[in-house]
C-alpha cells in the first residue's frame, strides 16, 4: 500500500463511517513499533504503522484507521478524544474500530551472551557482553568464562 492509497482509504472510511470529511494528511511512519497508528493533536495528521499494515488483513487495517479517525473527529468536535473518555468508547463501538492494536512479529532476533562460572558451573545469560576480568559469579565469586552468543537461553547447543 502506498501513501496515496492510504490517504484515499482514510478519506473514504471517514466519509462512509463518520459522515465527516478527513481534511488532513495520513502517512506511514516506519518508526512506529507497537502501536497501529497515532493522531497528532497539533497539526491533526495521522501516522500509521507501515509494518503492521503489511502483516494484517484488510479488516484489521480498516479497524486501525477507524480507531485513529475516532481520535481525529472527536478532537475536532471538542469532545472526549482520549481512550478513557466515554465519547471515544461510544464512537469506537458505533463505528466498529479496534480497541487495541494487533501484535506484530518481532523484526530483530535478540542475541544473548552466554557465560559460565568456572567454579560452580552456573550458566549466566546477558543481553550485553560483560568484562570477565571485572565481573565474577554472583553465587560463589568464581571467575566467569564466555561460552558463545546464542539466540535464546533455551538453544544452547546450536
Amino acid at each position: 500500500m502506498t501513501q496515496e492509497e492510504l490517504q484515499q482509504l482514510v478519506e473514504e472510511i471517514s466519509l462512509t463511517c463518520f459522515s465527516m470529511p478527513f481534511k488532513h494528511q495520513a502517512v506511514f511512519n516506519k518508526r512506529l513499533r507497537s502501536t497501529g497508528g497515532r493522531y497528532h493533536l497539533t497539526d491533526h495528521h495521522l501516522d500509521f504503522n507501515f509494518k503492521m499494515f503489511q502483516e494484517v488483513d484488510e479488516a484489521t487495517r480498516v479497524g486501525i484507521i477507524k480507531h485513529e479517525l475516532c481520535h481525529y473527529h472527536l478532537h475536532l468536535l471538542k469532545k472526549g478524544y482520549r481512550h478513557q473518555d466515554a465519547d471515544f468508547k461510544a464512537l469506537l463501538k458505533k463505528t466498529g474500530g479496534l480497541r487495541y492494536a494487533p501484535a506484530v512479529s518481532s523484526q530483530k532476533i535478540s542475541k544473548i551472551e552466554w557465560y559460565q562460572c568456572q567454579e560452580c558451573e552456573t550458566n549466566i545469560y546477558r543481553k550485553r557482553k560483560i568484562d570477565t576480568k571485572r565481573y565474577v559469579c554472583g553465587k560463589c565469586r568464581g571467575k566467569l568464562s564466555w561460552q558463545k552468543t546464542v539466540k535464546s537461553p533455551n538453544r544452547i547447543n546450536e
